[in-house]
C-alpha cells in the first residue's frame, strides 16, 4: 500500500456544511454480492475450486518456508502483495461482526455462505500464523521492496520474509486484534462448525494472554511495518477490544471484569472519538460495552460501563453533527478524516451507527446528544446516506465501488487488476517492467476488481481516477469489511427481533413453567427417512419477557444421501439460525449442499413462545 506513517489526532474535527442530494434508490443486495467478490480477488495461496474471481491464480506458495512455518493463504491488504497482520485481523473481526449482527439478512440475501467463507479464509491463515501460544507472525513480505516493484501476485520476485512477535519482541496491539478476530469468528462458526469454533477460541484465549502479559507496540518489534501500518493509538484499545469480543464469545466473567477494571486506565471511558478503523478501536469497544450495559450484563461495573456508553454516544452524535465537537464532512455530506483512503473511516463509522441504532431501538431508548434527543432511525439514516454517497449519490455522481453503477473508477491502484491476467498471458512480468508496461498505462484495468471500495474523494468531493493516485484509487479489505453487514441491513431491513437478544443475559432466572419441547415427526409413517427432534436448551428473562432457545436436529435416517429438503415452520416468532429461507419454506444452509446417510444438521431459533411447529414439506434422496 502506497502510504506513509499518518499522524492521528485524537481531537475531533469540525463539521462542514453538507448539501442534500436526491437520487434513485440503490440495489444494496447487488452491492453486497459485489463487495464479497473483492475478498476473493485479495486471496493469497492456493485458490479453491469454487473461486469466482477467475482472473486470479495461485500465489505466495512459499510464504513462511524460510522461517520453517506454513504461512500460505490469507489476504493481501490492498493494492500490493504484502500480508499485513493487523489490518487483516481487523478485516476478519469486522466481517464476523457483520454476520453476528446481520446474519439473518445475509441469509435472506443468499450471501451468508460466501461471507462465512470469506471469514474462514482469513481465520485459517491466522491459525497458521499462531504456531505457539506466545508466537504470532504479523507480516509476510516487506512493504519497501514490494512497492519498488509492480507485479501481479502470481509473478512475485520480492522478499517474502516473515516477521513475528514473541515475549522478547511483543506486540499487544497485533496479538489483541488477532484475539478479537478469533473470538468474533468463533461466534460465527459456533453452530455450523463447533470444533472449528472451539479451536478459534483456544487461539483467542492464548493470544489475549500473550497480549496482556507481554505488553508492547508491535511496530517496535516489526519495524518494517512503521511506514505502512504504524500503531499510532498504541495497544490499550486492542486489549479492551479483545476482552469485549472474548466476553461476547464466552460470557466469561473474567473478560467483563477486565473491561470494568481497566476502562478508566486504558482509555475506554476517557477517549471521545470521531474515527474508527484498523488502528483506533475505542469507538468499537465503547459500542460493544454499551450493548452489554443495555443487555443488563454490567453488574457492579454499571457505573464504568455507563461512561463507556457516554463515549459511544459521543461518537454517534459527532457523526450526526449533533455533538459538542463533530466529525468533518465534505460539502456533499461524506465523513472526512484524512486525504489517504478516507473511505475506511466512512464504512467503519457507518457500521457502528447502524448497529447502535438497532441496539437503541431494541432497548426502547433514544440517543442523547448535545443538540437534543435523537431517534435511533436518524442514526440508520446517517449510515444509509454514507452508503448512498459511496454508491453514487454524490456531487460527481461517481460510484466508489468498482463495478457498481456505470461511473466507477477504471484505473484502480492495484497490481493484480492493472496487469493482464496470468491465465490470459502467463508471460513473466518483471519487477520494474510492470511499472513501465502496466502501471503507466492510461487505459482501463484489464481485470475488473469487482466490489472494491477505493480510497474516495478529497475534502471537497473531488476525485481523480488515475492509477498513480494511490490516496484515492487504492482499495483495501478493511474498507469493505464493515460494509458487508451494513449492506445486508439496508437490503434486508430490520431482522424483526430484539438485537440485544441472541446473547443470553446472565444472572438469576425467574422460574416459570417452561413450554414442553416436542418432536415433530415428518409426515407419513413413523418409518419416515427424515426425523426432526426439538429441544429447549436455555431460557432467560429480559424486560419482563421469558425467552427460550430451541435446538432442532434434522437426521437423515435413510441409506441414501439427502440432496434437498424443504422444511415448513409455523408459529415462529423470533430469529432462526442455520437454515436458508426459500420462499415459504426453509432449505439447507448455504454451507451444506447435501446430508449423507446417518448424518444430522442442527439449527436454532429464539422466541418467547412454545416450540414452533416444524415438518418436512418435501425432500429428495439420491
Amino acid at each position: 500500500m502506497e502510504k506513509f506513517a499518518r499522524l492521528i489526532s485524537m481531537a475531533p474535527l469540525l463539521l462542514l456544511l453538507c448539501l442534500p442530494f436526491a437520487f434513485a434508490g440503490h440495489d444494496y443486495g447487488q452491492a453486497l454480492s459485489k463487495s464479497l467478490l473483492f475478498f476473493e480477488a485479495q486471496r493469497s495461496g492456493y485458490l479453491p475450486h469454487n473461486q469466482r474471481v477467475t482472473w486470479r491464480a495461485n500465489s505466495g506458495l512459499n510464504d513462511g518456508k524460510a522461517s520453517g512455518v506454513d504461512l500460505v493463504g490469507g489476504y493481501y491488504d490492498a493494492g500490493d502483495n504484502v500480508k499485513f497482520g493487523l489490518p487483516m485481523a481487523f478485516t476478519i473481526t469486522m466481517m464476523s461482526w457483520s454476520i453476528i449482527e446481520y446474519g439473518k439478512q445475509l441469509g435472506s440475501s443468499g450471501e451468508l455462505g460466501n461471507t462465512m467463507e470469506a471469514v474462514k479464509w482469513g481465520t485459517d491463515y491466522l491459525i497458521k500464523a499462531h504456531p505457539q501460544p506466545y508466537v504470532l507472525y504479523g507480516e509476510v513480505g516487506d512493504g519497501n521492496t514490494d512497492h519498488y516493484c509492480w507485479q501481479r501476485p502470481e509473478d512475485m520476485t520480492t522478499d517474502r520474509r516473515a516477521y513475528k512477535i514473541d515475549p522478547s519482541n511483543p506486540g499487544s496491539d497485533l496479538a489483541g486484534e488477532t484475539a478479537a478476530a478469533m473470538a468474533a469468528a468463533s461466534i460465527v462458526f459456533r453452530h455450523s462448525n463447533p470444533a472449528y469454533a472451539n479451536e478459534l477460541l483456544t487461539h483467542a484465549h492464548q493470544l489475549f494472554d500473550f497480549a496482556d502479559k507481554y505488553r508492547g507496540k508491535y511496530d517496535s518489534s516489526i519495524s518494517v511495518v512503521q511506514k505502512y501500518y504504524r500503531s499510532v493509538s498504541g495497544y490499550n484499545d486492542e486489549l479492551l477490544w479483545a476482552a469485549a469480543w472474548l466476553y461476547q464469545a464466552t460470557n466469561n466473567q473474567y473478560y467483563l471484569d477486565y473491561l470494568g477494571n481497566n476502562g478508566d486506565s486504558m482509555g475506554g471511558t476517557g477517549w471521545g472519538m470521531t474515527e474508527f478503523g484498523w488502528d483506533v478501536k475505542y469507538a468499537g469497544v465503547q459500542t460493544l460495552v454499551a450493548k452489554f450495559l443495555m443487555q443488563g450484563k454490567a453488574g457492579h461495573h454499571a457505573a464504568v460501563f455507563e461512561k463507556y456508553q457516554q463515549k459511544a454516544e459521543y461518537f454517534m452524535c459527532s457523526c450526526l453533527g449533533k455533538g459538542t465537537r463533530n466529525a468533518q464532512k465534505t460539502p456533499g455530506g461524506l465523513i472526512y478524516r484524512q486525504r489517504w483512503n478516507n473511505m475506511q473511516f466512512v464504512t467503519g463509522a457507518s457500521f457502528l451507527a447502524s448497529v447502535y441504532s438497532d441496539y437503541l431501538a431494541s432497548a426502547g431508548r433514544n440517543l442523547n446528544c448535545a443538540a437534543g434527543n435523537v431517534a435511533p432511525s436518524q442514526l440508520l439514516s446517517f449510515a444509509k446516506s454514507q452508503v448512498d454517497y459511496i454508491l453514487g449519490d454524490n456531487p460527481r455522481a461517481t460510484s466508489y465501488m468498482v463495478g457498481y453503477g456505470n461511473n466507477y473508477p477504471r484505473q484502480v491502484h492495484h497490481r493484480g487488476s492493472s496487469i493482464v491476467s496470468y491465465k490470459v498471458d502467463p508471460t513473466f512480468v518483471s519487477c520494474r517492467g510492470g511499472y513501465a508496461t502496466w502501471f503507466s498505462r492510461k487505459g482501463s484495468d484489464p481485470n475488473l476488481l469487482t466490489g472494491a471500495i477505493v480510497g474516495g474523494p478529497d475534502a471537497y468531493d473531488n476525485f481523480a481516477d488515475e492509477r498513480d493516485n494511490y490516496e484515492q484509487t487504492e482499495p483495501a479489505t478493511y474498507n469493505n469489511a464493515p460494509l458487508l453487514g451494513l449492506l445486508a441491513r439496508l437490503s434486508g431491513g430490520h431482522g424483526g427481533y430484539n438485537q440485544l437478544l441472541p446473547v443470553v443475559v446472565p444472572g438469576p432466572i425467574e422460574k416459570k413453567p417452561a413450554p414442553q419441547p416436542k418432536v415433530t415427526p415428518a409426515p407419513a409413517s413413523t418409518s419416515s427417512p427424515i426425523s426432526i427432534a426439538q429441544k429447549m436448551t436455555t431460557t432467560w428473562i429480559a424486560n419482563g419477557n421469558t425467552y427460550y432457545r430451541y435446538s432442532i436436529t434434522v437426521t437423515n435416517k435413510s441409506a441414501k444421501e439427502l440432496k434437498d429438503i424443504k422444511l415448513s415452520i409455523s408459529k415462529l416468532y423470533g430469529p432462526l439460525w442455520g437454515l436458508t429461507k426459500s420462499g415459504n419454506s426453509y432449505a439447507f444452509p448455504s454451507w451444506i449442499s447435501s446430508l449423507p446417510a446417518g448424518k444430522s444438521l442442527e439449527f436454532v431459533y429464539i422466541h418467547s413462545a412454545s416450540a414452533a411447529d416444524i415438518s418436512v414439506a418435501s425432500y429428495t434422496l439420491a
